[in-house]
């Protein structure tokens, strides 16, 4: 843990004098002693790929999107705007499970997944021998459908932001930001509060 403690101080100060996106070129290495996956959780919109994506490159450490792992079932489900079931998601908060268990041996890595109530993080962790840590994008319903609008080429349409909203629970014991700040913001957030983790 000291490793990115120091580390993160060092991406801090720096971050005054140096643009961020230097960062996405040369990765904070992730200390081997340490196992960790990070779930970057939200409704659909709120940026978990784009804020994921990041956050792996500056740990040094595989990224992973909980939308791969959906059944073609699901995928179609969503595509006609039609919301998942508790069973729906069943298997599939089963798979992932099971591969965070296997990306924790790995040597950590960073999974972009809504997560939206307690019983889903559950089965997330439930297979987990080390430290699992959630990362809570949080924002407006009017911001995120913004968001929404403007975005291409994915299966989520803004006609299901209402039913996520209406079944996301907030974390308690998750590292929330808002979604207001860009992605430089936000990830330089994200690692200033890692370090008081």
């Amino acid at each position: 843990m000291h490793t990115i403690i120091c580390r993160t101080l060092i991406f801090s100060y720096l971050g005054h004098f140096l643009p961020l996106s230097l960062f996405f070129i040369f990765p904070l290495n992730s200390p081997e002693e340490q196992r960790v996956v990070f779930i970057v959780m939200g409704v659909s919109g709120s940026g978990k790929t784009t804020i994921g994506k990041a956050l792996a490159r500056a740990l040094n450490i595989p990224f992973h999107d909980a939308d791969s792992y959906h059944s073609k079932t699901n995928v179609e489900k969503m595509k006609r705007g039609i919301p998942l079931t508790d069973n729906d998601r069943s298997p599939w908060l089963e798979t992932l499970s099971s591969n965070i268990e296997k990306w924790e041996k790995e040597g950590g890595g960073v999974l972009a997944c809504s997560a939206l109530k307690a019983v889903y993080r559950k089965i997330l962790v439930s297979k987990t021998q080390e430290q699992v840590t959630f990362i809570f994008l949080q924002g407006t319903r009017d911001r995120i459908s913004e968001r929404m609008r403007n975005r291409k080429g994915h299966f989520m349409p803004e006609t299901l932001l209402d039913s996520q909203f209406s079944v996301l629970e907030p974390p308690k014991d998750a590292i929330t930001v808002s979604v207001e700040n860009t992605p430089e913001k936000i990830l330089e957030e994200i690692l200033l509060k890692l370090h008081y983790k």
